[in-house]
């Protein structure tokens, strides 16, 4: 996509205009460097952030779902551009304290070539797509398209050169009627496909939905588009009627777009029951890289004989490896590789790779930090636990007032040049950025303002 040069007054104007998205009165950046009153500074990329509704309506619903667009400038600051409707609603399904409010990763993703957008609209059951335009502001893209069940929250893209399609679309939805009630230690959604037209339209694909033995986190299409991957955040719960025990599985993806009829592959890390009381793996973020390799973040929430998460019982969480094998089976590699020592981690939750495909950082919600992994094969090592750190709770006893004493890290991307990180603050509704440095991070400012201080979440960096 070409650079486009905007002068910042423009900008700024239109950053005034976006003050009813935000519980604040002003929007404000601060920042490391200098350089901030350069009046001709090149926007080359852009962040998108999802406000996913504008407080409690009814129910699981939250109001009116916006995306939020800031430029970025070369040095990794940002400035808003402006706000675009999704015409749906957010959605509330994480208990009500504000944090990680769909409980998954990529509830906000793009094309791989930076010209779509795909947003979750959980409060009203429907996924939207936008155009990006040259510069970098939203056009939506057609009506937005049922998902046929309730709570979608995970939104995967996948590239085609079918004529006329673009790519293929999948996403996760948190539950299924029938297990609305009965609460996230129960629920059981499904995975629904769509094409993703060349003008950016949505059109479902019949015959496409599968229906979960869980409640999914996340949803994402291998590579070579052979595979979809969806992770679990209940699985082994004591109340779910399936048993099921599996918190990553793997479908194999047809050229009609059509998944298998069942799960070809599965993998757990930690079953109920275990000798050692591990608390079992709740999955939400993770990706697929190189060769088929599954990097999966687990927070340790359900408790090792699968009853419900009560804070002091959480423990560090982790990450865990697989690689898919040609008939869809998983192959573990690196299991329970803890984000923390002593209950300093236990909240990792999302993850990406930096350029070089060596690195990846891991965001621990409660704890607010980033935590840095090395990366070779399938084989993770933790590096850092504490690579960025922000205002967040330490200790495992807090309680529920642990959600009023940290900023909440949630979603995370990572630019494609690989320079920069963009972390989500999902109770302080702030974006931090970090300029990557090999297996380090440094803190270039905060951009805040625009977003509502809870139930964000989903973010795309380009």
């Amino acid at each position: 996509m070409e650079k486009l040069k905007f002068r910042i007054g423009i900008l700024l104007s239109a950053a005034l205009i976006m003050a009813s998205c935000s519980n604040d009165d002003d929007t404000t950046t601060t920042t490391t460097n200098d350089g901030g009153d350069d009046q001709s500074r090149e926007i080359v990329g852009a962040v998108y952030a999802m406000t996913n509704g504008n407080g409690q309506v009814d129910g699981n619903e939250q109001g009116p779902n916006t995306i939020v667009t800031y430029g970025r400038f070369a040095d990794g600051t940002l400035v808003p551009i402006g706000p675009a409707s999704t015409g749906g609603n957010g959605g509330d399904y994480d208990g009500g304290e504000g944090l990680d409010p769909l409980i998954s990763a990529y509830a906000l993703t793009k094309t791989d070539d930076n010209t779509g957008l795909l947003a979750v609209n959980a409060g009203s059951n429907t996924i939207s797509s936008f155009n990006i335009n040259e510069d970098f502001s939203l056009t939506l893209a057609g009506t937005p398209q049922s998902t046929g069940a309730i709570g979608p929250n995970s939104i995967a893209f996948s590239a085609r050169t079918t004529p006329g399609i673009k790519g293929l679309v999948y996403v996760t939805n948190i539950t299924r009627p029938e297990f609305l009630a009965q609460g996230e230690p129960a629920q059981q959604g499904t995975v629904t496909g769509f094409w993703l037209q060349e003008n950016g339209e949505l059109s479902p694909i019949p015959g496409s939905t599968r229906d979960l033995l869980n409640r999914p986190s996340a949803v994402q299409i291998s590579p070579d588009g052979q595979w979809l991957v969806v992770t679990s955040i209940n699985s082994g719960a004591a109340a779910l009627a399936t048993g099921d025990e599996s918190e990553v599985i793997v479908y194999s993806v047809g050229a009609d777009g059509l998944l298998s009829n069942a799960p070809l592959g599965s993998g757990a890390s930690t079953l109920r029951g275990n000798a050692e009381q591990r608390n079992l793996p709740s999955a939400i973020g993770f990706q697929i890289v190189g060769d088929n390799y599954v990097v999966v973040t687990e927070a340790r929430e359900f408790q090792y004989d699968g009853a419900p998460p009560a804070f002091p019982a959480l423990q560090d969480g982790s990450v865990s490896t697989w690689q898919i094998q040609g008939d869809g089976s998983l192959t573990p590699i690196s299991i329970d590789v803890r984000s923390g020592v002593g209950n300093t981690g236990r909240t990792a939750c999302w993850l990406d790779f930096t350029a070089d495909g060596n690195t990846f950082f891991v965001s621990n919600a409660i704890e607010a930090g980033l935590a840095a992994y090395s990366y070779d094969n399938g084989v993770v090592t933790l590096l850092d636990q504490a690579a960025a750190i922000g205002t967040g709770t330490g200790g495992a006893d807090n309680g529920p007032e642990a959600f009023a004493n940290t900023d909440g890290w949630i979603d995370m991307w990572i630019t494609d040049d690989g320079q920069f990180l963009y972390q989500l603050y999902g109770l302080d509704g702030t974006i931090g950025i970090y300029r990557i440095n090999g297996t380090s991070l440094e803190f270039v400012g905060e951009e805040s303002g625009n977003l509502p201080d809870t139930n964000t979440q989903g973010i795309v960096a380009i």
